[in-house]
């Protein structure tokens, strides 16, 4: 009986009825054409969805129940179920409660996993079409009827065509009829806790153990955009974030401007157009504003860069334990001064190349930062050639560094000596650099 039921994944509604089944007519009739607010991305995910299982049997769908309950029962229950909810949508785990209102056999029992399942369908509906009209007049889910699997890819689509991204709180369930977005989310997705969906699929691998589609399935959901990391999609996002902030702030992605520098209140700002009357707004010119077109991409709308470039400075935030970022961030010029194991590397590399600059001696003034080679001014920004940058004997990614301040800080805070097994070492390494812990008191000539 089996064969007589064909899955069909209709294009022209990928959103709302992505994996409809088409019953023999006429048990099944067609359904209303997709909402328009889906079809805005249907172009760019068809492809990932243009091979979508056909299978009828999930790897991860709880076992059917072999208990076989007469249609006369199932039909009471189901209307008892409808009058009190409205719906057919049962969720995929929902038991009958052991109250008056249903058969006592039918107590504790998966209903969904009884009626939304191909057995129960060939044995009681097919070649039965007053029964399809009777659970048609109810709503009866028909597409409940395909793999868990299919379902959670049709809500993910959903997800995206709303959010424009499948960062799913771990606590979403989607919600039944329209959200509190104001969209009508696919009814056989009603219920479907998709939070805990994805933490599984990352976690557990579900819905990918079998060989045969799993290769398939991971397609789909990379071509979706599924975030299998979701702390490496964290931080590849501050980092595009970084690199067009010193674009736009430093002259470009290959900017000579070697640190950067992020007041810890900056938001990337939102909308289509800035309001450019902070920069324009002289005294000459009185209240003109000029609008400006908004260069940040809309997916860092709201970011808070600056809050982030804080919490990886003092917490370690995205580079602990990590440092092939630790290094990423120190390449673009990032300053990470305030996690101790590298602001004491750039320290101790800035004292070397000054104790060598003077005869082995490290007695830096307290005003002394690192200076930068003589730049000539274009279009109002530094500029260095690469002979310049080669023959300066500072590195770039330390130029700015206040020296003079960090090693004051070491002889009256102790700062970077707080780990005294890194203490030792790190005395020993000053000691050898000529550092004078006790500098004479006076004006230097």
């Amino acid at each position: 009986m089996r064969s007589t039921v064909i899955v069909v994944f209709q294009t022209v509604s990928v959103f709302s009825r992505a994996y409809s089944f088409l019953l023999p007519s006429p048990y099944l009739p067609w359904y209303p054409r997709v909402e328009t607010f889906h079809e805005r991305t249907q172009t760019t995910l068809c492809a990932s969805l243009s091979d979508i299982d056909s299978s009828a049997v999930d790897d991860n769908d709880a076992s059917n129940t072999e208990i076989d309950f007469p249609y006369s029962s199932t039909i009471q229950v189901l209307r008892k179920y409808h009058g009190i909810h409205g719906n057919l949508v049962i969720p995929r785990r929902y038991r009958v409660p052991p109250t008056p209102d249903y058969p006592s056999e039918w107590h504790n029992l998966p209903l969904s996993n009884i009626v939304y399942n191909m057995k129960w369908w060939s044995e009681n509906i097919a070649s039965r079409p007053e029964r399809v009209t009777e659970l048609n007049q109810m709503g009866f889910v028909w597409e409940r009827l395909q793999p868990e699997y299919n379902l959670v890819l049709e809500a993910l689509i959903t997800y995206k065509a709303i959010y424009s991204d499948l960062k799913v709180p771990a606590s979403f369930v989607v919600p039944y009829g329209e959200g509190n977005d104001g969209c009508q989310w696919p009814k056989a997705t009603w219920g479907i806790p998709l939070g805990n969906c994805v933490y599984r699929i990352r976690a557990r691998g579900d819905f990918l153990r079998d060989d045969e589609t799993a290769w398939k399935r991971r397609r789909q959901l990379d071509n979706l955009g599924f975030i299998w990391d979701v702390n490496d999609y964290a931080f590849r996002k501050f980092l595009t974030a970084i690199k067009y902030y010193q674009k736009l702030e430093g002259g470009g992605f290959n900017s000579n401007r070697s640190r950067i520098k992020v007041k810890s209140n900056f938001v990337v700002p939102e909308g289509k157009w800035l309001d450019d009357s902070h920069q324009r707004g002289s005294k000459d010119q009185g209240n003109y504003h000029q609008r400006l077109m908004n260069p940040w991409p809309e997916e860092l709308h709201r970011y808070p860069l600056g809050a982030k470039c804080s919490a990886i400075r003092q917490k370690g935030l995205y580079i602990k334990n990590r440092p092939d970022r630790q290094k990423a961030l120190m390449e673009i010029g990032l300053p990470s001064s305030g996690n101790a194991a590298l602001g004491w590397l750039e320290v101790v590399h800035a004292s070397a190349i000054y104790s060598k600059m003077h005869n082995r001696v490290l007695d830096v003034p307290i005003n002394f930062i690192v200076p930068s080679p003589p730049s000539s001014v274009s279009g109002g920004k530094e500029c260095f050639s690469q002979k310049e940058i080669d023959e300066w004997p500072w590195p770039k990614n330390l130029w700015g560094l206040p020296l003079g301040q960090r090693l004051k800080d070491i002889r009256l805070k102790g700062a970077y000596m707080h780990d005294p097994e890194a203490a030792v070492s790190r005395k020993a390494q000053l000691d050898a650099l000529g550092f004078v812990w006790k500098p004479k008191r006076g004006r230097r000539r």
